[in-house]
């Protein structure tokens, strides 16, 4: 039987869904330049009132991403002040986790589908196998993330499609 390859699942899939993202907001970018929007309109838009604006939205998903394979390498995680108030600033924090999780190599990664990963949260602490970790949580909530983030800039008139979203 083949040995997980870790790095496979994490590193590409990160990567590509966080260029995706990066091409969003630059196409968002854009979009309020050429129609002198106030920018701020879009970055703390919400769909609903109880759902996080888009920078929160930016923010979690590359939380995701830099902490998942730090968690699996057993490195730190790199800290982000979360004070992001323009696209500019919201594409540099992409650019910045784009730049951490290509410094992952295969080797650090290598045996880690058995790793516990012990993720407290606010109300609950959860233990995973770093393949759970992975398939059942920080992917799916990297998608909900990018994915709400596209909503709210489409839904804002961002000239946005599928392919935006899927990438090249």
């Amino acid at each position: 039987m083949a040995t997980l390859d870790m790095f496979t699942l994490t590193v590409p899939v990160f990567s590509r869904a966080l260029n995706n993202l990066l091409h969003i907001l630059q196409k968002a970018q854009a979009h309020v330049e050429a129609k002198q929007l106030d920018p701020a309109a879009l970055i703390q838009f919400r769909l609903f009132p109880d759902m996080f604006p888009l920078a929160r939205q930016v923010q979690i998903a590359t939380d995701m991403s830099k902490g998942c394979v730090a968690r699996l390498a057993g490195v730190e995680i790199p800290g982000y002040a979360d004070n992001e108030t323009t696209f500019a600033d919201l594409i540099a924090r992409v650019e910045k986790t784009l730049a951490f999780i290509a410094s992952i190599t295969p080797a650090q990664l290598a045996d880690t589908a058995d790793k516990e990963i012990v993720l407290p949260l606010r109300v609950r602490t959860l233990t995973f196998s770093g393949l759970v970790y992975v398939q059942s949580f920080a992917i799916p909530n990297l998608y909900f993330h990018i994915t709400t983030s596209y909503n709210i800039l489409r839904h804002n008139g961002v000239e946005l499609g599928k392919m935006d979203f899927l990438g090249q």
